[in-house]
């Protein structure tokens, strides 16, 4: 059995499988169908009781209360993910335009070279060479980093000699 509790300026709301937490950076939703648990909330205390009583089950308590714990995090201060623009020859420009993020003249390539931003208060910010990425969600923060990050995937080429690309160097907590 494993507990989360949540500060007073948290709220935590459960409807059917699906937790909410809502904080004063918005709202994260989870849905925990699949967990083979039981999760109970009460005031501002989130109880997961698993199933079983195997190393399993126990590993799986601890997963969702990571996950929760997250959340509470997420809506209270909010998550950051900096990426930095490298190339070596072709100037590589970065765009936002709508759910997406558009790299252009990625090693001189006509087309521009697209990711898709996850989760509606994911936020995407171009600061020179920094791509910023900002929200309540780790999940959808990390996902829309990841998809920046493969689409400047190289590929028929050596990865050690053609470093071109968009990479994370920096993961925090907080939202400046």
């Amino acid at each position: 059995m494993a507990e989360v509790e949540a500060p007073a300026s948290v709220k935590v709301t459960k409807e059917g499988n699906v937790i909410a937490v809502k904080g004063k950076l918005g709202t994260v939703k989870k849905d925990f169908t699949k967990l083979p648990a039981t999760i109970t909330v009460e005031g501002n205390k989130v109880t997961i009781k698993p199933y079983g009583k195997r190393k399993r089950d126990l590993a799986v308590t601890n997963t969702a209360r990571s996950i929760i714990t997250s959340m509470v995090k997420g809506v209270e201060k909010g998550y950051t993910y900096k990426l930095k623009v490298i190339f070596a020859h072709f100037p590589i420009s970065v765009k936002v335009k709508g759910k997406q993020v558009q790299i252009e003249n990625f090693f001189g390539e006509r087309a521009p070279r697209v990711a898709t931003i996850v989760g509606e208060s994911t936020k995407v910010n171009i600061a020179g060479e920094d791509v910023l990425i900002q929200g309540p969600s780790l999940e959808d923060v990390s996902q829309t980093a990841a998809n920046i990050e493969l689409s400047t995937k190289i590929k028929d080429k050596d990865q050690r000699v053609f470093l071109d690309g968009l990479y994370v160097y920096s993961r925090e907590e907080g939202m400046q």
